[in-house]
């Protein structure tokens, strides 16, 4: 039986979007697109600040979040 928990790469991402206070293109299913910076997120649910406002999108209604610059990375292990 496999006890290792699954990677879930979306919190990963959007933790490091929130920690880095990155500025963030966010492009709605129906092309709209949102430009801000993430407050908080969960399962069902992103909040960004865009416009001076928070304004929460429904992650099955995101396409696409895009970072504006570059992510802070860490050195990777001897893996690579």
């Amino acid at each position: 039986m496999n006890t290792k928990p699954a990677i879930n790469v979306q919190d990963g991402f959007f933790y490091q979007l929130r920690k880095d206070n990155s500025l963030v293109e966010i492009t709605l299913l129906s092309e709209r697109k949102r430009v801000g910076r993430i407050r908080r997120f969960d399962k069902y649910a992103v909040v960004i600040e865009a416009d001076g406002r928070e304004e929460m999108l429904y992650k099955h209604a995101i396409a696409s979040v895009v970072p504006l610059q570059p992510l802070a990375t860490q050195p990777l292990g001897p893996r690579g």
